[in-house]
């Protein structure tokens, strides 16, 4: 990942509040006019300052490494907020003290709030096409994939169907899946999926590769164990040292590097290639572009970048 996410797995574009004011709480005397444009006229719940925001870009900068721009306030609110109301905090300021005096796992869920994690099956087709063409070129070999942003497991899942289809039976591969949120962890792990969220398949792979679900599961899709053995999962954040031990053939980090400023995009960059074996290929997400990197990665295609 990339992250992180592209998958690797980050925020959502929001509007930005406009200037704080006052205005009476529902049931007051007083009414607000009609050019307040505060939180609380605004109808939000707690009271929302450029100073909270402030205090949360530095934190998920520091613990995560993503860049919040002052675009993202309402979305920064909404979903904080939420943290707010399960922790029984009634203040940004009280949440993010408690926050940053405690060690503790309140810091993960913290993060998860603050991750996107937009996906689906086969995302970017002409990577998978290339990837097929990769593998079905070397058959015999015994293929190490990582993941760097797995999200809910749709792009992990997608990887591993077509090194299924590519390598034939007794393919070997491995691919590792990682992701800054737990949450979208777990699911990827428990590999169940809406009915709708896999029609953009064929039957033919929906037939090979999954089983629906009867009964109290009718709805859902299952991946069937014989994909799922390939694959393994675990929780990396991308800007701290990577656990990851022997060197991988192909990396997918889409869509995680736009979240991230210019150094520590080259910090994670470098991270990827030490963990690369040379000649290793590397998809990324079509909106992001390591020119200016040629001494780690060559462009080989539309967003596949060769490991230097």
């Amino acid at each position: 990942m990339l992250t992180p996410t592209a998958s690797r797995t980050t925020p959502l574009k929001g509007q930005p509040p406009g200037r704080t004011s006052l205005m009476a709480q529902p049931g007051s005397a007083f009414a607000a006019t009609a050019g307040d444009e505060g939180p609380l006229a605004q109808g939000r719940e707690f009271l929302w300052s450029d100073a909270d925001f402030t205090r949360i870009k530095a934190l998920i900068y520091k613990k995560a490494g993503i860049s919040l721009h002052e675009g993202k306030h309402a979305m920064v609110y909404s979903r904080v907020s939420r943290r707010l109301r399960e922790t029984g905090h009634s203040s940004f300021r009280s949440y993010l003290d408690s926050l940053e005096q405690h060690d503790g796992p309140e810091w993960q869920e913290f993060i998860n709030a603050l991750t996107t994690n937009l996906t689906a099956f086969f995302r970017e087709q002409h990577h998978f096409a290339v990837l097929h063409e990769l593998m079905a070129a070397r058959r015999s070999h015994d293929w190490r994939i990582w993941c760097a942003a797995a999200s809910t497991g749709e792009e992990p899942y997608s990887i591993a169907m077509t090194a299924t289809e590519a390598l034939g039976p007794g393919g070997r591969f491995h691919i590792v899946n990682s992701d800054i949120d737990t949450k979208v962890l777990a699911t990827a792990a428990r590999g169940v999926y809406k009915t709708e969220g896999v029609k953009g398949l064929s039957q033919e792979r929906l037939q090979r590769f999954f089983m629906r679900g009867k009964g109290t599961n009718a709805g859902f899709m299952r991946v069937k164990p014989e994909l799922q053995k390939h694959l393994a999962f675990m929780t990396v954040n991308l800007i701290q040292d990577l656990p990851l031990r022997d060197p991988f053939d192909v990396v997918f980090c889409r869509n995680v590097m736009i979240y991230f400023d210019g150094p520590t995009q080259r910090q994670v960059l470098e991270r990827i290639h030490r963990v690369m074996k040379p000649g290793g290929m590397l998809f990324v997400g079509h909106a992001e572009n390591f020119s200016d990197a040629r001494s780690l990665f060559v462009l080989r295609g539309k967003t596949v970048y060769e490991r230097v």
